[in-house]
């Protein structure tokens, strides 16, 4: 999967960190190839690691990392994986959008972990193919692309794209891909060498359901529950939500009190303001379509729900993180002239 022909060794993996990476993403993807390794007694995999320009660059832990180079300095590879993190949705760099182009034209596998998936998405390569990203971007990330075959799996590889949601996700992909190059025996062996008991299939579910999270375990309560996540856009009444449940408004009223403390209602608003804040702080998207898309009918019910929830308007949290955002990376004119139109 990682070359045309795996038995050319050691396949050169290249890792792409850009700024507040995932550490925890970065490890779980280049540990397994460490393991494979060692336990092959060869060099199954080389790996180098770059940032876009060389320089030192650091993860959302505040951990710094001093890449091998930078983009112009990597010759080819046979795969290469953008590790991102929390800041994704703000890092603009044409740069990297046009050596990504490059690199996938000549064949290289591409991909992406955590929200790796959106900086690809970004520079065009996703487009036909089935991607997965982050749990907590799935909804933003499938409003600036609603063209594109979003999955909620742990990771997809799809001929020669993979992407994977982040976590210890990655650890079950790299695992998945040694297997399809080199056999279920080492990549079995790897998982036990990092303690990896249960390896994850790509359509397990990326977060614990929302009994688990919680333990509470009221058919009715999980009932409502799952009808308002799926209803964000297009709320129901407390009635028709009851109604759908099986209980009366007064029933559901005193099982959300007794199992969430708070009420229906309430939880359904807060639930509809949560989504709202992600699309703020993850998407261009303006303030009055992030309303509509949250079930708010107008946006001053908006912007007063939400401060009262926030502390602070909806515009005041946009403007907070456009303060932050960094300035985008102009590309060279030499390669305005040189970078031929991408198609797919």
């Amino acid at each position: 999967m990682f070359n045309v022909d795996p038995r050319a060794r050691p396949q050169e993996i290249v890792f792409v960190l850009v700024p507040d990476f995932s550490m925890m993403a970065f490890t779980a993807s280049i540990e397994p190839l460490r393991a494979a390794n060692r336990l092959a007694a060869e060099g199954l995999f080389h790996w180098r690691v770059f940032s876009p320009d060389g320089e030192p660059i650091s993860a959302s832990n505040g951990v710094t990392v001093s890449p091998d180079a930078g983009l112009d300095d990597c010759p080819g590879a046979a795969a290469i994986l953008v590790c991102a993190g929390v800041r994704a949705e703000t890092y603009r760099n044409p740069n990297l959008d046009a050596w990504l182009r490059r690199m996938a034209s000549r064949g290289v596998t591409v991909g992406g972990v955590c929200t790796g998936p959106l900086l690809l998405a970004r520079a065009g390569l996703l487009d036909g193919h089935r991607c997965t990203i982050h749990w907590e971007n799935v909804e933003s990330f499938a409003e600036e692309f609603p063209e594109l075959d979003i999955t909620a799996t742990l990771f997809e590889i799809d001929r020669r794209r993979c992407t994977c949601s982040g976590g210890t996700a990655p650890l079950d992909m790299m695992i998945n891909l040694i297997a399809a190059d080199y056999g279920r025996e080492l990549a079995q062996t790897v998982a036990e060498q990092m303690l990896h008991t249960f390896v994850r299939h790509p359509y397990d579910a990326q977060r614990m359901s929302f009994q688990h999270r919680t333990g509470i375990s009221d058919p009715k309560v999980l009932a409502a529950v799952a009808t308002m996540e799926a209803l964000l856009e297009h709320p129901v009444s407390i009635e028709d939500l009851a109604d759908g449940v099986g209980v009366s408004a007064r029933q559901l009223e005193r099982l959300f009190r007794g199992k969430l403390g708070k009420s229906p209602a309430r939880y359904y608003a807060e639930l509809r303001l949560k989504r709202a804040r992600q699309l703020l702080t993850q998407t261009p998207m303006p303030v009055v379509q992030v309303a509509v898309a949250c079930g708010f009918t107008s946006a001053s019910h908006f912007a007063k729900s939400y401060r009262k929830f926030y502390g602070r308007s909806p515009s005041d949290d946009r403007a907070r993180l456009l303060a932050d955002w960094p300035d985008p990376i102009e590309p060279p004119l030499a390669v305005h002239r040189a970078e031929a139109p991408y198609t797919h």
